[in-house]
Protein backbone atom coordinates (compact mmCIF):
# COMPACT_ATOMS: atom_id res chain seq x y z
CA UNK A 1 0.00 0.00 0.00
CA UNK A 2 1.49 3.41 -1.06
CA UNK A 3 1.44 5.83 2.04
CA UNK A 4 -0.63 8.60 1.75
CA UNK A 5 0.73 12.06 1.07
CA UNK A 6 0.39 14.71 3.37
CA UNK A 7 -0.13 18.78 2.98
CA UNK A 8 -0.55 21.45 5.41
CA UNK A 9 -2.14 24.78 4.30
CA UNK A 10 -1.41 27.85 6.03
CA UNK A 11 -4.16 30.53 6.20
CA UNK A 12 -6.37 27.53 5.26
CA UNK A 13 -9.82 29.78 6.48
CA UNK A 14 -9.01 32.34 3.78
CA UNK A 15 -10.19 32.16 0.18
CA UNK A 16 -7.28 30.81 -1.66
CA UNK A 17 -6.18 28.53 1.68
CA UNK A 18 -9.92 27.03 1.48
CA UNK A 19 -10.12 26.14 -2.18
CA UNK A 20 -6.58 24.06 -1.91
CA UNK A 21 -8.01 22.73 0.49
CA UNK A 22 -10.71 20.85 -1.49
CA UNK A 23 -8.29 20.39 -4.36
CA UNK A 24 -5.82 18.37 -2.23
CA UNK A 25 -8.53 16.13 -0.78
CA UNK A 26 -9.79 15.47 -4.79
CA UNK A 27 -6.39 13.81 -4.99
CA UNK A 28 -6.42 11.91 -1.76
CA UNK A 29 -3.74 14.07 0.09
CA UNK A 30 -4.27 14.17 3.83
CA UNK A 31 -4.49 18.05 4.94
CA UNK A 32 -4.20 19.91 7.65
CA UNK A 33 -5.25 23.53 7.37
CA UNK A 34 -3.95 26.10 10.36
CA UNK A 35 -5.53 29.69 10.81
CA UNK A 36 -7.01 32.18 13.04
CA UNK A 37 -10.39 31.24 11.86
CA UNK A 38 -12.54 28.39 10.05
CA UNK A 39 -13.67 29.66 6.98
CA UNK A 40 -16.22 31.58 6.59
CA UNK A 41 -18.50 30.36 4.05
CA UNK A 42 -18.05 26.65 4.14
CA UNK A 43 -16.85 23.81 6.66
CA UNK A 44 -13.38 22.59 6.07
CA UNK A 45 -12.74 19.67 4.06
CA UNK A 46 -9.11 19.34 6.08
CA UNK A 47 -8.73 16.30 8.19
CA UNK A 48 -7.18 18.39 11.16
CA UNK A 49 -7.64 22.31 11.53
CA UNK A 50 -5.72 23.92 13.69
CA UNK A 51 -7.07 27.15 14.91
CA UNK A 52 -3.89 29.18 16.35
CA UNK A 53 -1.68 32.51 15.21
CA UNK A 54 0.70 31.90 13.26
CA UNK A 55 2.84 34.63 14.02
CA UNK A 56 3.50 32.89 17.85
CA UNK A 57 6.36 29.84 17.18
CA UNK A 58 4.75 27.50 19.01
CA UNK A 59 1.30 27.42 16.75
CA UNK A 60 4.08 27.18 13.86
CA UNK A 61 5.86 24.12 15.86
CA UNK A 62 2.52 22.72 16.47
CA UNK A 63 1.51 23.04 12.92
CA UNK A 64 4.94 20.80 11.49
CA UNK A 65 5.31 18.08 13.48
CA UNK A 66 5.78 16.12 10.74
CA UNK A 67 7.92 15.71 7.29
CA UNK A 68 4.60 17.74 5.06
CA UNK A 69 5.31 16.18 1.64
CA UNK A 70 3.78 20.26 0.42
CA UNK A 71 3.27 23.12 2.89
CA UNK A 72 1.55 26.02 1.13
CA UNK A 73 1.87 29.07 3.15
CA UNK A 74 -0.78 31.49 2.09
CA UNK A 75 -1.37 33.41 5.01
CA UNK A 76 -0.90 36.78 5.37
CA UNK A 77 -2.82 40.21 7.01
CA UNK A 78 -4.13 41.30 3.59
CA UNK A 79 -7.24 42.96 1.51
CA UNK A 80 -7.86 44.89 -1.17
CA UNK A 81 -7.26 48.86 -2.06
CA UNK A 82 -9.22 50.05 0.51
CA UNK A 83 -7.27 47.94 2.98
CA UNK A 84 -3.58 48.33 1.81
CA UNK A 85 -3.37 51.54 0.19
CA UNK A 86 -4.72 54.15 2.50
CA UNK A 87 -1.32 53.64 4.45
CA UNK A 88 -3.16 53.24 7.52
CA UNK A 89 -2.33 49.48 7.86
CA UNK A 90 0.94 49.51 6.76
CA UNK A 91 2.19 48.30 10.37
CA UNK A 92 0.32 45.66 10.67
CA UNK A 93 0.52 44.41 7.29
CA UNK A 94 4.63 44.03 7.49
CA UNK A 95 4.80 43.08 11.11
CA UNK A 96 2.13 40.10 10.90
CA UNK A 97 2.78 39.03 7.87
CA UNK A 98 7.18 38.93 8.04
CA UNK A 99 6.58 37.16 11.62
CA UNK A 100 4.11 34.62 9.84
CA UNK A 101 7.18 33.97 7.09
CA UNK A 102 9.72 34.03 9.62
CA UNK A 103 8.15 31.54 11.85
CA UNK A 104 6.60 29.05 9.45
CA UNK A 105 10.45 29.30 7.52
CA UNK A 106 12.24 28.03 10.37
CA UNK A 107 9.37 25.50 11.76
CA UNK A 108 9.73 23.64 8.37
CA UNK A 109 13.28 23.58 8.19
CA UNK A 110 13.41 22.51 11.42
CA UNK A 111 10.54 19.61 10.54
CA UNK A 112 12.56 18.57 7.32
CA UNK A 113 9.30 19.78 4.98
CA UNK A 114 9.61 17.88 1.25
CA UNK A 115 8.59 21.40 -0.55
CA UNK A 116 6.99 24.65 0.47
CA UNK A 117 4.85 27.11 -1.26
CA UNK A 118 4.87 31.01 -1.03
CA UNK A 119 2.16 33.04 -1.98
CA UNK A 120 3.81 36.29 -3.10
CA UNK A 121 2.24 38.78 -5.21
CA UNK A 122 2.09 41.22 -8.23
CA UNK A 123 2.55 44.30 -5.50
CA UNK A 124 6.00 43.61 -5.68
CA UNK A 125 6.76 45.15 -9.12
CA UNK A 126 8.21 48.77 -9.22
CA UNK A 127 5.45 51.61 -9.34
CA UNK A 128 7.67 53.25 -11.99
CA UNK A 129 7.03 50.11 -14.39
CA UNK A 130 3.44 50.49 -14.23
CA UNK A 131 2.36 54.47 -14.99
CA UNK A 132 1.08 53.83 -18.49
CA UNK A 133 -2.63 51.46 -17.84
CA UNK A 134 -1.92 50.36 -21.71
CA UNK A 135 1.59 49.13 -21.26
CA UNK A 136 2.40 48.03 -17.79
CA UNK A 137 5.63 46.10 -17.27
CA UNK A 138 5.57 42.75 -15.26
CA UNK A 139 8.48 40.51 -16.12
CA UNK A 140 9.63 38.68 -13.54
CA UNK A 141 13.05 40.03 -14.13
CA UNK A 142 11.55 43.71 -13.51
CA UNK A 143 11.20 43.38 -10.08
CA UNK A 144 14.73 45.48 -9.06
CA UNK A 145 15.20 48.06 -8.58
CA UNK A 146 12.69 47.43 -6.44
CA UNK A 147 9.82 50.12 -5.98
CA UNK A 148 6.66 48.67 -4.91
CA UNK A 149 3.99 51.17 -4.65
CA UNK A 150 2.91 49.86 -0.98
CA UNK A 151 4.31 48.76 1.99
CA UNK A 152 2.44 45.53 1.53
CA UNK A 153 4.16 44.73 -1.85
CA UNK A 154 8.10 46.04 0.31
CA UNK A 155 6.60 42.82 2.86
CA UNK A 156 6.48 40.30 0.39
CA UNK A 157 9.26 41.32 -1.76
CA UNK A 158 11.61 40.85 1.59
CA UNK A 159 9.68 36.87 2.06
CA UNK A 160 10.34 36.42 -1.33
CA UNK A 161 14.17 37.16 -0.29
CA UNK A 162 14.08 35.55 3.04
CA UNK A 163 12.39 31.46 1.41
CA UNK A 164 15.38 32.20 -1.47
CA UNK A 165 17.91 32.37 1.15
CA UNK A 166 16.60 29.38 3.01
CA UNK A 167 16.71 27.46 -0.55
CA UNK A 168 20.44 28.39 -0.47
CA UNK A 169 21.89 27.83 2.64
CA UNK A 170 19.30 24.97 3.93
CA UNK A 171 18.89 23.13 0.69
CA UNK A 172 14.87 23.39 1.15
CA UNK A 173 12.76 23.12 -1.57
CA UNK A 174 11.18 26.82 -2.16
CA UNK A 175 8.74 27.31 -4.82
CA UNK A 176 7.32 31.11 -5.28
CA UNK A 177 4.88 32.68 -7.00
CA UNK A 178 3.70 36.30 -7.52
CA UNK A 179 -0.30 36.06 -7.91
CA UNK A 180 -2.13 38.74 -9.72
CA UNK A 181 -5.67 39.89 -8.04
CA UNK A 182 -7.34 36.44 -7.53
CA UNK A 183 -10.92 36.32 -7.55
CA UNK A 184 -14.29 34.00 -7.45
CA UNK A 185 -16.44 32.41 -5.34
CA UNK A 186 -16.67 32.21 -0.76
CA UNK A 187 -14.22 35.28 -1.30
CA UNK A 188 -14.49 38.41 0.96
CA UNK A 189 -16.94 40.38 -0.39
CA UNK A 190 -17.50 42.92 2.16
CA UNK A 191 -16.25 44.44 4.90
CA UNK A 192 -12.90 46.46 3.70
CA UNK A 193 -10.82 43.71 2.55
CA UNK A 194 -12.55 42.84 -0.84
CA UNK A 195 -11.05 43.36 -3.90
CA UNK A 196 -12.31 45.32 -6.90
CA UNK A 197 -14.23 41.95 -8.89
CA UNK A 198 -16.02 40.93 -5.00
CA UNK A 199 -16.69 44.61 -4.46
CA UNK A 200 -18.26 45.34 -7.85
CA UNK A 201 -20.06 42.44 -7.87
CA UNK A 202 -21.63 43.32 -4.47
CA UNK A 203 -22.16 46.56 -5.59
CA UNK A 204 -23.98 45.92 -8.93
CA UNK A 205 -26.13 43.24 -6.98
CA UNK A 206 -27.44 45.55 -4.63
CA UNK A 207 -28.07 47.93 -7.23
CA UNK A 208 -31.22 48.95 -9.01
CA UNK A 209 -30.98 48.63 -12.51
CA UNK A 210 -30.80 52.14 -13.88
CA UNK A 211 -29.13 52.89 -10.63
CA UNK A 212 -25.79 54.11 -10.07
CA UNK A 213 -22.24 52.68 -8.16
CA UNK A 214 -19.26 54.57 -7.31
CA UNK A 215 -15.81 53.71 -8.84
CA UNK A 216 -12.64 54.87 -7.20
CA UNK A 217 -10.59 57.29 -9.58
CA UNK A 218 -11.57 57.60 -12.88
CA UNK A 219 -12.33 54.08 -13.47
CA UNK A 220 -9.56 53.79 -16.34
CA UNK A 221 -6.84 52.12 -13.96
CA UNK A 222 -6.13 48.67 -15.86
CA UNK A 223 -5.91 45.27 -14.19
CA UNK A 224 -6.14 41.63 -14.85
CA UNK A 225 -7.95 39.10 -12.64
CA UNK A 226 -7.09 35.66 -12.23
CA UNK A 227 -10.30 32.91 -11.29
CA UNK A 228 -9.44 31.10 -8.44
CA UNK A 229 -9.39 27.60 -10.00
CA UNK A 230 -6.74 28.18 -12.51
CA UNK A 231 -4.60 30.17 -9.57
CA UNK A 232 -5.14 26.35 -7.33
CA UNK A 233 -3.67 24.56 -10.96
CA UNK A 234 -0.65 26.78 -11.38
CA UNK A 235 0.15 26.79 -7.89
CA UNK A 236 0.45 22.73 -7.68
CA UNK A 237 1.89 22.73 -10.80
CA UNK A 238 5.15 24.73 -9.40
CA UNK A 239 5.29 23.54 -5.82
CA UNK A 240 5.46 19.71 -7.75
CA UNK A 241 8.10 21.41 -10.71
CA UNK A 242 11.66 21.04 -10.20
CA UNK A 243 11.42 25.04 -10.92
CA UNK A 244 11.67 27.66 -8.07
CA UNK A 245 10.46 30.80 -9.51
CA UNK A 246 9.75 33.65 -8.64
CA UNK A 247 6.59 33.42 -11.26
CA UNK A 248 3.51 35.03 -12.34
CA UNK A 249 0.84 33.44 -11.41
CA UNK A 250 -1.73 35.75 -13.25
CA UNK A 251 -4.50 36.19 -16.47
CA UNK A 252 -3.05 38.01 -19.76
CA UNK A 253 -6.50 39.54 -19.98
CA UNK A 254 -6.27 42.86 -19.13
CA UNK A 255 -8.78 44.85 -18.77
CA UNK A 256 -10.01 49.17 -16.97
CA UNK A 257 -11.87 48.85 -13.86
CA UNK A 258 -14.60 50.57 -15.89
CA UNK A 259 -14.78 47.43 -18.47
CA UNK A 260 -14.70 44.96 -15.45
CA UNK A 261 -17.76 47.23 -14.08
CA UNK A 262 -19.47 46.75 -17.78
CA UNK A 263 -18.58 42.77 -17.96
CA UNK A 264 -20.39 42.12 -14.73
CA UNK A 265 -23.28 44.44 -15.37
CA UNK A 266 -23.97 42.23 -18.61
CA UNK A 267 -23.82 38.97 -16.50
CA UNK A 268 -26.14 40.21 -14.10
CA UNK A 269 -28.96 41.67 -16.76
CA UNK A 270 -28.30 45.29 -15.07
CA UNK A 271 -27.65 48.59 -16.43
CA UNK A 272 -25.97 51.02 -13.90
CA UNK A 273 -24.19 54.38 -14.57
CA UNK A 274 -20.98 54.79 -12.55
CA UNK A 275 -20.18 57.42 -10.56
CA UNK A 276 -16.03 58.10 -10.31
CA UNK A 277 -14.89 59.42 -7.06
CA UNK A 278 -11.48 59.85 -5.19
CA UNK A 279 -10.24 56.61 -3.32
CA UNK A 280 -6.69 54.81 -2.68
CA UNK A 281 -5.86 53.31 -6.27
CA UNK A 282 -2.47 51.57 -6.11
CA UNK A 283 -0.60 51.73 -9.73
CA UNK A 284 -1.86 53.29 -12.85
CA UNK A 285 -2.26 49.92 -15.15
CA UNK A 286 -0.83 45.70 -14.28
CA UNK A 287 -0.63 42.62 -15.64
CA UNK A 288 0.34 39.20 -16.02
CA UNK A 289 3.35 38.53 -17.98
CA UNK A 290 2.99 34.53 -18.87
CA UNK A 291 6.36 33.94 -20.92
CA UNK A 292 7.68 32.44 -17.87
CA UNK A 293 5.54 29.85 -16.49
CA UNK A 294 4.86 28.78 -20.24
CA UNK A 295 8.41 28.52 -20.67
CA UNK A 296 9.14 26.49 -16.80
CA UNK A 297 6.01 24.93 -16.78
CA UNK A 298 4.37 24.08 -20.09
CA UNK A 299 1.20 25.76 -19.17
CA UNK A 300 -0.78 28.96 -18.18
CA UNK A 301 -3.74 30.42 -17.40
CA UNK A 302 -6.14 30.58 -20.30
CA UNK A 303 -9.82 30.61 -18.54
CA UNK A 304 -11.78 33.94 -20.43
CA UNK A 305 -12.29 36.72 -17.36
CA UNK A 306 -16.20 36.52 -17.86
CA UNK A 307 -16.03 32.94 -17.50
CA UNK A 308 -14.76 33.32 -13.64
CA UNK A 309 -17.10 36.16 -13.08
CA UNK A 310 -20.11 34.40 -14.17
CA UNK A 311 -19.33 31.83 -11.23
CA UNK A 312 -18.23 34.59 -8.60
CA UNK A 313 -21.26 36.80 -9.49
CA UNK A 314 -23.93 34.67 -8.81
CA UNK A 315 -22.29 33.77 -5.77
CA UNK A 316 -22.14 37.25 -4.52
CA UNK A 317 -25.55 37.59 -5.56
CA UNK A 318 -27.07 34.97 -3.38
CA UNK A 319 -25.07 36.51 -0.74
CA UNK A 320 -26.46 39.67 -0.45
CA UNK A 321 -29.61 38.46 -0.82
CA UNK A 322 -29.47 36.02 1.85
CA UNK A 323 -28.10 39.43 3.66
CA UNK A 324 -31.45 40.83 2.78
CA UNK A 325 -29.80 43.42 0.62
CA UNK A 326 -31.92 42.97 -2.17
Amino acid sequence: MIDQKSALVCGAGGFIGAHMVKRLKREGFWVRGVDLKYPDFNKTEADDFVVGDLRHPDICNKSTDRAFDEVYQFAADMGGAGFVFTGENDAAIMHNSAMINLNMLESSRAAKVKRIFYSSSACIYPEYNQMDPDNPNCSEDSAYPAAPDSDYGWEKLFSERLYMAYARNYGMKVHISRYHNIFGEEGVWTGGREKSPAALCRKIAEAEDGGEIEIWGDGKQTRSFLYVDECVEGTVRLIRSDFMGPVNIGSEEMVTINQLAEMIMTIAGKKVSLKHIPGPLGVRGRNSDNKMIRERLGWAPSQPLETGLRVTYKWIEEQVRNAGKI
